[in-house]
């Protein structure tokens, strides 16, 4: 009897952000420059950092040299993209984009982290985002194959929740505007809001850039 090879489902991936993947793909040219700035990002396909991207790398890097704090937890993480946006009242943010298996190693030190990053980018805030993958199964293939966390909805969602760490979100709720339009209303924890809401602006443009969608972030109304 012939034995059957199971069918693969054959998946397409897209990545919201631009660039990607977690290992190294510069071999050789890293090992010569292992203490230089450039070794805290690794982009995608061996692509070359621009010049903001640097930036940003030689930010941490300087951090890890100088910041007694962060220096030990800094030493084995790096970042796969940076970007510059525009957003709300003329402000811009930066979005850091990191490899997911570093989340939780960046989410022990990131209210630290993001506010010497403040303070290096005067006047710009900065979030935090890891890189996850949207797996697009195809008509002809199974949904079954394709893990619910690597759906678009399950993606935006976790967007979400790296905007506003490490405050909670506590609710949610779609409204339509007069013309028909959705806008997905997120609550967040209160107890968070001395920290969290001057940035409220800002969660909503860099969500609207990375995914298309409107939200509004804001906080229950307290009962008297």
């Amino acid at each position: 009897l012939r034995s059957r090879t199971p069918k693969r489902c054959a998946c397409v991936e897209t990545n919201l952000f631009t660039s990607g993947h977690f290992h190294d793909p510069r071999g050789s040219f890293r090992s010569v420059n292992m203490f230089t700035a450039r070794r805290k990002i690794q982009k995608d396909k061996a692509a070359e950092p621009d010049e903001f991207e640097e930036s940003v790398a030689q930010a941490l890097f300087d951090l890890e040299a100088t910041n007694a704090e962060l220096k030990a937890d800094l030493k084995d993480l790096h970042i796969c993209s940076a970007k510059e946006v525009d957003v709300a009242s003329g402000r811009k943010a930066i979005v850091i984009g990191i490899p997911f298996r570093l989340l939780k190693p960046f989410h022990k030190i990131q209210q630290r982290l993001v506010r010497e990053l403040e303070k290096k980018f005067s006047g710009k805030d900065v979030v935090l985002v890891a890189n996850r993958r949207v797996l697009h199964v195809p008509s002809s293939g199974l949904r079954s194959a394709r893990p619910r966390s690597r759906t678009l909805t399950a993606v935006h969602e976790a967007i979400l929740e790296d905007l506003v760490y490490p405050t909670e979100i506590v609710g949610k709720r779609q409204r339509f505007r007069n013309d028909g339009s959705k806008v997905m209303k997120v609550l967040l924890d209160p107890k968070e809001r001395n920290s969290s809401e001057y940035k409220l602006e800002t969660f909503g443009g860099v969500y609207k850039k990375l995914t298309g969608k409107d939200v509004v972030f804001e906080y229950p109304v307290q009962e008297s």
